[in-house]
C-alpha cells in the first residue's frame, strides 16, 4: 500500500445506480475504487440502486467519488442528496450537474453566452404533429442528428439522413425521454477535450481525437469494440488543439462546472470552427475511458488522475475541503 500526503477519511466510491448506463458506471467505478485504495485510501464501494443514500452517515464516509452516470447520478439529484448529508462529493454541484446532463439547457446557456453550439429545434413528446417533424428537416437540413435531450452514451441517437427517417428516430428518442433535441449535423472532426480543476485553477488537458468506423460513434463502439481509433495527440494544427481546450474552458466556467468534466466538440470541416455539443460531468472510467486516455498523454497516472478528481470534493456551499497535510 503507498501512502500518501492526504488524509481522505472514509471514502465511498458510488457506482452502478439506476440509470440507463449502469453497466458502464460499475465499471467506472471498480477502476476507481481499485486505484484509490492501491494508493492507501479507505475506500469503499457504494450502489445507491442497492443501498439508501442515508446509510453514507451512517457508516461514517467522510467524501464521496461520484462514479455514476446518467441520470439519479449525474444530473444533480445525487449531488442534492449529498448536499443535505452534508458529505463533500466530486464533480459538479447541484445546478450545474442538472444543466449539464440537459443538451437543451447546456445549449441555451451556452448561446447565451455567445459560445457556439450546433443548431437545434427542441420537440416535446405528445406537443408536436407530423408537420412539426417536417417542419425540423426544413430548418436544420440534412443529415441531422436525433437524441434524447438528457441521456449519455449516445443513448437514443439516430443520424437521419433522409426525410423518411425522422419519424423512427424521433420514437426512438421519445421512448427516452420526453424533450427530443434535433440537432444540425455538423461535418468534420469529432474531438473531446476533458477538465481538471475549478473555476480559475480549472485547466484542459490534451484533445483527443475521435475517429469511429464509418463515422458512426455509437454506445457500441464506445464502450465494446476496437475500431474506433482515439488519437492523442490529436494530430491538430496547434492553434486548433489550443483554441478548443480555450472554447472548453470557457464553457465550464460559464455552467459552473468543478473537479471535473469532458467536453464533446464538432470540428466543422469548411470553417475548422469548434462547436460545442455538451459537457459530460461525471465522465467514464473505464478501461476504454477518455479522461485517463488524455490525463496519461499530459504524464497523469490513472491513480494519480483519481486522487487529483478526490481532493476535489467539496459541498456547494463551502471552501474546497479542508485537507490534512
Amino acid at each position: 500500500m503507498k501512502t500518501h500526503h492526504f488524509d481522505f477519511g472514509k471514502v465511498a466510491v458510488l457506482m452502478g445506480g439506476k440509470s440507463a448506463e449502469r453497466e458502464i458506471s460499475l465499471m467506472s467505478g471498480q477502476g476507481v475504487l481499485q486505484a484509490l485504495r492501491s494508493q492507501g485510501v479507505d475506500a469503499h464501494a457504494f450502489d445507491p440502486a442497492e443501498r439508501d443514500l442515508a446509510e453514507l452517515k451512517k457508516d461514517g464516509f467522510a467524501r464521496c467519488f461520484i462514479a455514476l452516470h446518467g441520470r439519479f447520478g449525474e444530473d444533480g439529484t445525487v449531488q442534492g442528496a449529498l448536499e443535505l448529508l452534508g458529505i463533500p462529493y466530486t464533480g459538479s454541484g447541484v445546478m450545474a450537474s442538472s444543466m449539464a446532463i440537459d443538451k437543451v439547457m447546456t445549449k441555451r446557456v451556452l448561446l447565451s453566452e455567445n459560445l457556439p453550439t450546433p443548431r437545434y429545434v427542441l420537440l416535446r413528446r405528445g406537443a408536436f404533429s407530423a408537420s412539426d417533424i417536417e417542419a425540423v428537416v426544413d430548418t436544420l437540413g440534412l443529415p441531422l442528428i436525433v437524441k434524447p435531450a438528457r441521456e449519455g452514451s449516445s443513448l437514443g441517437l439516430t443520424k437521419v439522413t433522409a426525410r423518411a427517417g425522422m419519424a423512427a428516430a424521433v420514437a426512438l428518442a421519445e421512448q427516452m425521454d420526453a424533450d427530443i433535441l434535433c440537432e444540425e449535423f455538423i461535418a468534420g472532426d469529432e474531438v473531446t477535450c476533458p477538465v481538471l480543476g475549478t473555476g480559475e485553477q480549472a485547466r484542459a488537458l490534451p484533445v483527443i481525437r475521435i475517429v469511429a468506423p464509418q463515422g458512426n460513434y455509437d454506445y457500441q463502439n464506445k464502450y465494446f469494440t476496437d475500431t474506433t481509433q482515439y488519437l492523442v495527440p490529436c494530430g491538430l494544427p496547434g492553434g486548433e488543439e489550443a483554441a478548443i481546450q480555450q472554447l472548453v474552458l470557457q464553457a465550464f466556467r460559464t455552467l459552473n462546472c468543478r473537479g471535473w468534466a469532458r467536453a464533446d466538440v464538432m470540428i466543422d470541416q469548411r470553417t475548422r470552427k469548434p462547436c460545442l455539443l455538451e459537457i459530460n460531468t461525471s465522465p467514464g472510467m473505464t478501461s476504454h475511458s477518455l479522461v485517463p486516455m488524455s490525463a496519461r498523454a499530459a504524464g497523469i497516472s490513472y491513480e494519480d488522475l483519481c486522487l487529483e478528481v478526490l481532493k476535489t470534493a467539496r459541498l456547494d456551499h463551502q471552501q474546497p475541503a479542508g485537507l490534512c497535510k
